[in-house]
């Protein structure tokens, strides 16, 4: 089976790393965040016309667009949370929260979950923006959060190499354990919610059966260097992990088989370590973010 790539497009305007991306309302848009305290919304359908929609003095580690509000949360390295109208370029609101990195922020009904470098979990009144609790399960950052509507449980991982899943309702620690030998960067959930996947600094995938309580199901070496994120296919059907090794490589789901390595020397790709995917239901293209300054659009002829 001969999986073609195509690089379709490559957005610059970004001064330093490329750390995060989020999705936007509508598909063919998203946000991008880096180091150089820049946040700016692309249109795939308008290659590299950035729109510049906030300038913030540190690094921007973590995204998350609320598309029911229409707003942009932004982590603010060393200060807090910042609410956008990516519209209007406003700020509508901000809260300091930690002196520390903010690595990921997701929402759930009426709370904004935000994950810190003194491995803390937050959760903040989406209404009030007043801090509900303040989780402290670890010494070591929390790097990313993975949330299952389904179950009422919000995964996150580690890195003193564990994961652990929260209620969603009362945020009581429903499991714990060491998952990786490193920490652990990588989270999502299958678009089943059956399987949770983990992928670590330790450069291994691993799967963990979420009906027998976080069962290992499968474990694969997958990258030479660190996972930095993963992201779905919009089928569900197959996934993406982004490393420090450089390359991006697409996984099916169902056994997690390696199909394609997208990488500099075959394919034009990055340079530098790949931090960020988003797989957009626009025409399924792959975008991913690197510390080459770069962002990169792929199209993945998949069975």
């Amino acid at each position: 089976m001969v999986i073609q790539v195509n690089r379709l497009h490559v957005f610059t305007g970004h001064h330093d790393c490329v750390y995060t991306l989020a999705p936007a309302h509508h598909h063919a848009q998203f946000f991008s965040g880096g180091g150089d305290g820049m946040v700016v919304q692309w249109d795939l359908t308008q290659p590299n016309q950035g729109e510049l929609i906030a300038q913030l003095p540190n690094s921007v580690y973590a995204l998350h667009a609320d598309t029911h509000h229409q707003q942009l949360l932004v982590g603010h390295n060393y200060d807090g949370i910042h609410v956008l109208d990516w519209q209007t370029k406003r700020e509508l609101a901000s809260l300091q929260l930690t002196a520390a990195a903010i690595f990921d922020i997701a929402t759930f009904e009426s709370d904004i979950l935000v994950a810190t470098g003194e491995g803390m979990l937050v959760v903040v009144d989406r209404a009030t923006l007043r801090i509900k609790k303040k989780l402290a399960p670890s010494e070591k950052s929390a790097r990313v959060m993975a949330i299952n509507p389904r179950a009422g449980e919000v995964a996150v991982g580690f890195s003193d190499n564990f994961i652990r899943v929260f209620s969603l309702q009362d945020f009581k620690l429903k499991f714990e354990w060491q998952a990786h030998q490193n920490s652990v960067f990588a989270l999502a959930y299958t678009p089943d919610f059956n399987f949770l996947i983990s992928g670590s600094r330790d450069a291994r995938l691993k799967a963990w059966d979420v009906t027998s309580a976080y069962g290992k199901a499968e474990e694969v070496a997958a990258h030479l260097f660190a996972i930095n994120h993963l992201a779905f296919h919009p089928s569900g059907k197959y996934f993406a992990t982004a490393s420090m090794d450089k390359s991006i490589k697409v996984w099916q789901t169902a056994d997690m088989k390696l199909l394609k390595v997208i990488d500099k020397a075959r394919h034009a790709g990055h340079g530098t370590s790949v931090n960020k995917l988003i797989w957009s239901a626009h025409h399924d293209q792959l975008i991913s973010a690197s510390d080459d300054r770069t962002i990169s659009v792929w199209k993945i002829h998949l069975p």
